[in-house]
């Protein structure tokens, strides 16, 4: 016997053997239909009879192993069911012919058989007769369950007459010696009327009715000549047959202990015993480890097996072996088949039971030495399919008992076994689908979200070579689909384990796979019904934070008129995902480019290429710009900048980002990425709005307004001498698609201490409302007057006046149309001293904020606006001083003459007039005198002055800047 049955499990003992095959064509599906339904009947119990009688069914079995019916009674095959097909009478004797040569292959062992003939009708098929069953066709069956019983009776029968015929054998002398196959040749010549010679033969055939006995259902009987067969086998020291007896003591025992069997599966079996002894924890109790043999005279059973005696019964129990004791047995068995070459498939075959019983009892550490006691079991030749069911027996075993490492090791060993160099077609698929069975073994889940719930577990190295026997194997397959899946999950899943050389030797593999057949986010399903899940490569490139903003040309507030603003400016005052409770105060418009910033790093040692990434979202129509982006070796965080167009109002959701790394395209969600902390965010996307585009006629301003809480879109800057007006021309373009139906212009100073002599800024709004609606690409112009007045007072303490009737007076306004903008200007003069260098060369800051409110389209009709700040910068510098002010008497009462010392503080040449005056010119800080004629007298104070004046009128002067 070459071929073990690795399915065989302790309880096999007491069955019966029965083979099922076809006779001539039979279709294979109605076969196995057909199977299926005999071999429901399982277990029958005897009328007038309190035994049932459990059968074993084969559709294949070799007739080697028949002729080790007599060492282990269940491997014989008692009984013969063939199928067949039969379209006509004249078909029917070559298929009767065919049953009796099937019968001729098992006929030195069969107690009955049956044929079973589908489709033939007429007056062959209504003979009646009991070894064969007529259908009309395989659909049209209904008591072949039926038939089955009547047959298993059948054999019942003859098993029970034959068990009878040798228990009661009391004639030693005659006793044939029962022989194995190769044992027969070396029993030549030996004398058969020694002693030893008739022992050896007694206490075989004391085994043998014990065989007869277990599969009869009378336990009690069995244990008795197990017993008996074991004592007189050990006096002779015969084994071969002893280990027989020995294994099938723990088979008996086992039978008792544990009547639901030790299969894995439920079997349906009742135990043999009594009602009132048939618990195993009572069986237990009993029985504790190392209790005696007791053994029982033979000549007290009865005919039947039970005895009326119940004190007996009582006395048979204790010849059931503990559950340790079991074990035991089983260890010594398998050392006296160890003895014979020839026996390693029993030896073989007894391993594995004892195995599916430690696995009953939980007891993992021994289960596991008789199996690797199974590994170095040599049996010789074996064929490649039979090495791979062995490993894979092997594997099943070992996860049986709950090492799955090693479990999975064999079921790997297995899958190798199958593309073996010698096999001339290998079979990829059954070595693909082995090896998946693998990955719980070895602690891993073709899921990549099941990495990211805590630390790696497992053998880091292992899973790789495991994931990468995945790829070429789906590749030999034929799939690369396949091994595109396999390789980004071990991109994504064991790049921090990979060496820079891994991750360089893996990402070309992967581009040569996409090359053929890009990677996507699809669920592949494989023939056996297995669900490979998509793999996102979020690691490609890792990122580590993101935030929603807007482009710079939007730095504009989107409002509501009843009152709440909902802005923020990009990358400074951006909304974290991080934290998506703030989105709320976030929102965007329809038909506007929105942003979402992520910061990024590449941890591959080479530059990383990401194609095509952009935003996954949901809720409304978005339109998203695709970016792509190269990343150097190992970078620090990388901005990265992802935009889109919402194209209809709503609440949209952003979810993650797609990238497409080599080839491999990636939905990644933000749930399942590890640095952000959130699984998304919802943004209101209003209607649309008109948007505007500001430009103006002065240069950008470099200098930042100070601290404002006003978000600006632009900002001017411009130098101006005190007095001095200059106008701000203001373009604003409709850029967006809707029409511009409201504008509101206001302006606010912002934070000064200096005080502001008339209107800062001043415009005129009605031209460019009349031009309203502006249609999309239009414009409208606005200008605006810029107007300084400011007090210069401060170096008021470094002037003197003339006489006691005399009132200084600084600060007058002054007017130069043919002003223009002037550069910086390099220190003046000093007039008489360094403080008063400083003084007169002070610079004065002014800034406001101009506010255009306007609306349009959708978004007006459900209460928007937008929100466009302007900021104006004017540096303020001194421009003429009145050092000395006083008055001569004119000619007439009510009029004076107004004496006055003009100071010049600017770089430039300056020409003073007043009315009905000479021009004065002055120079460079130069100070001169000019007098005023017949000048009227009110007593009133002077409009605008820091001062409190009676006796003179308010004088209004000009000068003209010569360069």
């Amino acid at each position: 016997m070459s071929i073990p049955d690795y399915m065989q499990c302790a309880e096999d003992h007491q069955t019966v053997l029965v083979v099922v095959q076809p006779v001539g064509i039979v279709p294979e599906d109605e076969f196995f239909r057909i199977y299926k339904r005999i071999t429901s009947v399982a277990q029958v119990s005897i009328r007038d009879s309190q035994r049932n009688l459990y059968i074993r069914y084969r559709h294949h079995y070799l007739p080697e192993n028949n002729e080790w019916g007599d060492f282990q009674t269940h491997r014989k095959v008692v009984g013969l069911i063939s199928v067949t097909t039969c379209g006509s009478a004249k078909e029917w004797p070559q298929t009767s012919d065919r049953f009796h040569c099937q019968k001729d292959v098992f006929g030195a062992t069969l107690y009955d058989s049956r044929l079973l003939v589908f489709g033939l009708q007429g007056e062959i098929a209504e003979q009646q007769r009991t070894d064969v069953a007529f259908y009309p066709s395989y659909d049209d069956c209904p008591d072949v369950e039926k038939r089955v019983e009547d047959f298993v009776e059948s054999i019942f029968i003859v098993l029970e007459s034959k068990r009878l015929d040798r228990a009661t054998d009391k004639s030693g002398d005659k006793i044939p010696l029962l022989c194995v196959p190769f044992e027969k040749k070396d029993f030549v010549g030996l004398d058969t009327d020694s002693r030893h010679y008739k022992k050896r033969c007694q206490g075989r055939m004391r085994k043998h009715v014990g065989d007869l006995c277990l599969q009869a259902g009378m336990l009690q009987d069995a244990l008795v000549h197990y017993h008996m067969a074991v004592e007189l086998l050990r006096s002779v020291n015969d084994f071969l047959w002893l280990g027989a007896a020995l294994e099938g003591l723990c088979s008996a025992s086992v039978i008792f202990h544990y009547p639901g069997g030790t299969a894995g599966k439920a079997s349906g079996r009742e135990p043999s015993l009594a009602h009132g002894q048939g618990q195993a924890a009572d069986a237990g109790k009993r029985h504790r480890p190392g209790a005696q043999e007791v053994l029982i005279d033979p000549g007290a059973l009865t005919a039947n097996g039970i005895s009326a005696d119940t004190s007996s019964e009582i006395g048979r129990a204790k010849n059931c072996l503990g559950p340790e004791d079991i074990i035991e047995k089983y260890k010594e068995a398998i050392s006296y088949y160890g003895k014979y070459k020839n026996a390693g498939v029993i030896e073989l075959e007894a391993c594995v039971k004892a195995v599916r019983v430690l696995a009953i009892q939980k007891r993992a550490m021994e289960a596991s030495e008789f199996l690797q006691n199974a590994v170095y079991i040599n049996l010789g030749q074996l064929s490649e399919e039979e090495k791979i069911q062995r490993y894979s027996i092997l594997s099943e075993l070992y996860h049986l008992i709950g090492f799955h490492r090693k479990s999975a090791f064999f079921k790997r060993v297995a899958a190798m076994q199958c593309v073996a160099p010698t096999i001339p077609e290998p079979g990829w698929r059954a070595c693909y689908k082995l090896l998946l069975e693998t990955l719980s073994g070895y602690s891993l889940c073709l899921d990549p979200k099941d990495f990211s719930k805590g630390s790696h577990r497992g053998w880091a190295a292992v899973q790789v070579r495991l994931l990468h026997e995945l790829v070429y194997a789906s590749r030999r397959m034929g799939n690369p689909g396949l091994s595109v899946r396999h390789l980004s999950f071990l991109l994504q899943t064991m790049l921090d384990l990979l060496s820079d050389q891994e991750k360089k030797e893996v990402t070309q593999s992967l581009e040569n796979y996409t090359s053929k057949c890009p990677g996507g986010m699809e669920v592949l399903t494989l023939p056996d019904g297995l669900k490979l899940p998509p793999v996102p490569l979020s690691k490609l490139p890792i990122v580590s934070f993101i935030s929603l903003c807007l482009k710079p040309e939007m730095w504009q507030k989107v409002a509501n008129f009843k009152g709440a603003e909902y802005f923020r400016k990009a990358c400074v005052a951006s909304v974290s995902l991080m934290y998506p409770s703030m989105s709320s105060e976030f929102r965007w418009v329809q038909g506007d480019v929105c942003e979402v910033q992520l910061m990024v790093y590449n941890p591959m040692p080479f530059e990383l290429r990401v194609e095509h990434m952009g935003l996954l979202t949901s809720g409304v129509e978005f339109e998203a710009l695709p970016a792509a982006l190269s990343l150097p070796a190992e970078s620090g965080l990388y901005p990265v900048t992802l935009v889109g167009v919402p194209r209809t109002a709503g609440n949209i959701n952003i979810s993650g980002y797609h990238t497409s790394v080599f080839g491999v395209t990636s939905d990644c969600l933000l749930d399942g990425l590890p640095s952000v902390r959130t699984s998304g965010c919802v943004v209101e996307v209003i209607p649309s709005l008109p948007r505007l585009q500001l430009s103006t006629s002065l240069p950008r301003s470099a200098h930042p307004l100070r601290p404002s809480k006003e978000e600006l879109s632009s900002s001017v800057s411009v130098q101006l001498f005190n007095g001095e007006t200059q106008q701000l021309t203001i373009t604003l373009e409709n850029i967006g698609s809707e029409d511009l139906e409201t504008l509101e212009v206001t302006s606010k100073t912002c934070n000064t201490k200096e005080k502001l002599f008339g209107e800062f800024l001043s415009w005129d709004l009605e031209e460019a409302v009349s031009q309203l609606p502006l249609k999309p690409g239009q414009s409208v112009t606005l200008t605006v007057n810029v107007k300084v007045r400011l007090d210069f007072s401060g170096g008021e303490n470094l002037l003197q006046d003339l006489n006691d009737d005399g009132i200084s007076v600084t600060g007058l306004p002054i007017s130069s149309p043919l002003r223009q903008v002037l550069k910086p200007r390099a220190e003046t003069k000093p007039l008489g001293s360094e403080s008063s260098k400083t003084d007169y060369n002070h610079v004065k800051t002014l800034e406001a904020v101009m506010t255009f409110k306007y609306s349009g389209g959708a978004g007006k009709m459900e209460g928007y606006y937008r929100d466009l700040s302007l900021g104006v910068h004017v540096d303020v510098e001194p421009s003429v001083f009145f050092t000395r002010v006083s008055t001569l008497p004119a000619t007439r009462t009510r009029q004076c003459h107004l004496l006055l010392d003009v100071f010049n503080s600017t770089e430039h040449e300056l020409m003073v007039s007043a009315n009905n005056n000479q021009d004065l010119v002055l120079h460079p800080s130069e100070c001169q005198r000019y007098v005023t004629f017949n000048l009227p007298i009110h007593r009133e104070p002077v409009d605008n002055s820091p001062f409190h004046v009676l006796n003179v009128y308010t004088l209004w002067a000009r000068f003209l800047v010569s360069t």
